[in-house]
């Protein structure tokens, strides 16, 4: 029988926190702000973020002087795709919806071009 690692830090319910979780109770008492600013406000801090290689969230920090987690970000896009959407590019692309990872090697392909042709207008 092993024995879990467990610190001093516990949570409301008095429990311990196991040792490999500390690094995440920082985070977890993080309380994200959201900001209602005008769109040309807004705007001008994510072009800001981009030109910096910044988040949006990190741009804010740099700006307000907060500290700002120097640690490289793997630079990703993301969107969200239902299966709906799945159904949609399948048939644009000549597949089926279950097939998933070659839908999105098009969407890459696609995406990689779509840059291509706006690069060299």
């Amino acid at each position: 029988m092993t024995k879990t690692n467990t610190s001093t830090v516990t949570n409301p319910n008095d429990r311990k926190i196991p040792d490999k979780w500390q690094s995440s109770v920082k985070a977890m008492k993080a309380v994200q702000v959201a900001f209602d600013m005008d769109e040309k406000i807004q705007l001008s801090i994510r072009k800001q973020a981009l030109d910096a290689g910044l988040s949006p969230s990190d741009q804010i920090r740099d700006i307000l002087g907060l500290p700002i987690n120097k640690r490289p970000k793997r630079p990703r896009l993301t969107v969200s795709l239902a299966l709906s959407d799945y159904q949609l590019l399948a048939k644009k692309y000549g597949l089926e919806a279950k097939q998933q990872l070659d839908i999105k090697r098009k969407l890459m392909e696609e995406l990689i071009e779509s840059v291509n042709l706006i690069d060299h207008e």
